[in-house]
């Protein structure tokens, strides 16, 4: 099976690279396969604690292989839905580096990434009406939650891409950076996420996603039953020690 996901571990980063250059690192069956399985290497490595998703190329990803869906169906796997992603994706932080463009499935990726890094004039869109599909792996969930409800829509139903520049002035992009520096930055921003305790990260990142269409009750119950798991670690009492110490702490994950 060809190398569709390039991995590297820098310290507690984890580099994940789609690695399909020559079709725009289109989504085939393959690739999900081997994406899935990297986020399982960071979800399950405790030397790791964060993970950079970006593409090799002249763009982060654009889309599907339409090829491949036709020949074979979508590229989804059962329980993490297409691309191995974005119904599952990973347990602990992950930034997307996007350069160039991320359209239909390939913004639906970024979309499934906890933080997003894009360079300037980097195109972000949902094409699938265009080739008779609609964006169904996530985006018509997850725009209208971060952008104008006004413009998720327009987007949807034009097939329009928007710049990342205008994507970062409405929250949707978190660093916007000259062509060429999407990677490096997110590397940074991942680096610094890093200092951190590990379990606080994880359950930071589960709460926030899962307070959505919760009542403010119903959000405090389901912190219960995360609070004991972090506040009664290991960690916790090293992140205490360390800091009445004046030192960096020790994490164990533990």
């Amino acid at each position: 099976m060809a190398d569709e996901i390039l991995t590297e571990a820098r310290g507690k980063v984890f580099l994940i690279t789609l690695n399909r250059p020559d079709a725009r690192n289109a989504v085939n069956i393959e690739l999900a396969t081997q994406l899935a399985a990297a986020l399982d290497t960071l979800d399950n490595s405790p030397e790791l604690s964060v993970g950079v998703l970006s593409g090799n190329g002249k763009g982060f990803s654009a889309g599907m292989d339409l090829k491949a869906f036709v020949e074979g169906g979508m590229p989804n796997l059962p329980e993490r839905g297409f691309a191995g992603i974005t119904e599952k994706a990973a347990r602990k932080p992950l930034i997307a580096a996007v350069e160039g463009f991320a359209l239909a499935g390939g913004l639906e990726i970024a979309l499934s990434c906890d933080l997003l890094v894009a360079s300037k004039g980097t195109r972000l869109g949902i094409p699938e009406v265009g080739v008779g599909l609609f964006a169904g792996a996530g985006a018509l969930l997850r725009l209208p939650r971060v952008l104008p409800y006004g413009l998720a829509m327009e987007m949807a139903l034009t097939a329009d891409p928007i710049t990342a520049d205008r994507a970062y002035e409405l929250g949707l992009v978190n660093r916007l950076v000259e062509p060429g520096e999407a990677l490096n930055t997110a590397i940074e921003l991942a680096e610094r996420i890093a200092r951190n305790a590990p379990l606080g990260l994880a359950a930071s990142k589960e709460l926030i996603r899962e307070q959505q269409g919760r009542t403010e009750a119903e959000f405090w119950e389901y912190q219960n039953s995360v609070l004991s798991g972090v506040f009664g670690s290991k960690d916790a009492i090293e992140g205490a020690t360390a800091f009445a110490e004046k030192r960096p702490p020790n994490w164990t994950g533990q």
